[in-house]
């Protein structure tokens, strides 16, 4: 066997040229036993015996197990990030018992496998109907990306600011790109209790100010270039979408009907009755908080709205928030089967045995009925040109027009 890379056992930077793949497709490391970890639960490099674990092998130790799991190395599916853990030699074979952030002692058993093995190797040897409906959102995004010819324009050069809104999980290898007004703050909870970042075990226990807190959650734009890469390439990624013009409703309705967002009222309230209304009064001036929904729908279509800012986040595409042309996404959830994709993420993740998507309310959701009565008053040739803002999002997942829209 011929060496390559290893691990650095103080930071788990790679350090020096040290290992391949073995020979063999697939070879069973030999014993197949349990390695130690050291203080910092990195894999102790004191002991003698290196052996080679591509990362695309199940069983790669995590952090906040005791014990790493020798497992099999396949060379076949190694995508050229190889490790090298050094062996203890007289370590038992079983079952490893981790600490979980939950208080409850959840088994690592050997042989435990990525999210994204679970997704793109699963165990059964057909594939299911939610690993086929999600192959096929995928797709839908890779077409349409290359159908408006953005995949072969020049590519766009990724700033750290544009990488703001993917939260990083290195305990299960997640990463998930969040959209507001689509369930956001419920999977921000999840990542809480998932990173360990918090007191909390249970998700509904986290105030929604506090999920929205940004130093309770680790975004991608806060590691450095290499670690943003190999993130990138080796963790799961994810995010919901949402029927474009019922998540701009929501925002809407959030922000510009509740008494409460003065914050908005000021910022953006006054901006758009300013520019948008004839004959305001000074107190709508001033507070900013009855904007019509029509005045809304012109500020966005105006040109000079986004010469001014970017659209704020709330009402920003989608396509402009996770750049999916950019970042290859391999899960897309939707909020019509939000509880069921959300949990199938958690199942690739190996928790999903002991946690589940936080169910609520409904009675307080825009829906499609609410959705085409706001459009009422919308004229065609504004609604056209609220289509082409974000029809990327439209078509990108698969939304069709809506019946209500009268385009021209």
């Amino acid at each position: 066997m011929s060496l390559t890379r290893r691990l650095d056992h103080r930071d788990g930077e790679e350090v020096k040229e040290l290992a391949t793949c073995p020979p063999s497709p697939r070879q069973n490391v030999p014993g197949r036993e349990q390695h130690r970890v050291n203080e910092n639960g990195r894999p102790d490099v004191s002991f003698p015996g290196a052996f080679v674990l591509d990362q695309m092998s199940p069983g790669l130790w995590d952090p906040r197990c005791k014990l790493v799991l020798n497992i099999v190395a396949d060379c076949q599916t190694c995508h050229s990030q190889v490790w090298v853990i050094q062996c203890s030699p007289g370590a038992r074979s079983g079952s490893v018992m981790r600490r979980s952030p939950f208080g409850v002692d959840i088994c690592c058993r050997k042989g435990s496998r990525s999210p994204l093995q679970e997704l793109y190797n699963p165990t059964q040897l057909e594939l299911s109907n939610t690993a086929v409906l999600h192959q096929m959102r995928r797709d839908q995004v890779i077409d349409t990306c290359r159908a408006n010819s953005i995949v072969s324009r020049k590519r766009r050069v990724l700033t750290p600011n544009d990488l703001k809104h993917l939260v990083v999980d290195e305990d299960h290898e997640l990463i998930y790109c969040y959209v507001p007004k689509v369930a956001c703050t419920n999977w921000k909870r999840l990542m809480m209790v998932l990173t360990g970042r918090g007191k909390y075990s249970d998700p509904m226990e986290i105030p929604a100010n506090e999920a929205h807190v940004s130093a309770n959650l680790k975004t991608l734009n806060q590691y450095s270039i290499p670690e943003i890469n190999h993130r990138l390439k080796s963790y799961m990624k994810f995010l919901f979408v949402r029927e474009p013009f019922e998540r701009l409703v929501s925002a809407y309705r959030n922000k510009f009907t509740q008494k409460y967002n003065t914050s908005f009222h000021k910022r953006y309230g006054t901006k758009i009755i300013r520019r948008q209304r004839k004959n305001a009064t000074q107190e709508a001036l001033r507070k900013g908080d009855d904007v019509k929904f029509e005045e809304f729908v012109a500020y966005l279509i105006d040109p000079h709205t986004q010469r001014e800012e970017p659209f704020n986040e709330h009402w920003q595409t989608v396509y402009s928030l996770c750049h999916p042309c950019h970042i290859h996404y391999d899960l897309v959830g939707k909020y019509e089967t939000l509880e069921e994709d959300s949990n199938y993420v958690l199942q690739l993740a190996g928790v999903g045995s002991y946690l589940k998507f936080p169910t609520y309310a409904k009675s307080t959701r825009t829906t499609d009925e609410m959705t085409t009565e706001f459009f009422q008053n919308i004229s065609s040739e504004h609604q056209t040109q609220l289509y082409e803002v974000y029809k990327l999002d439209f078509l990108m997942f698969n939304y069709s027009v809506p019946s209500y829209l009268k385009l021209e």
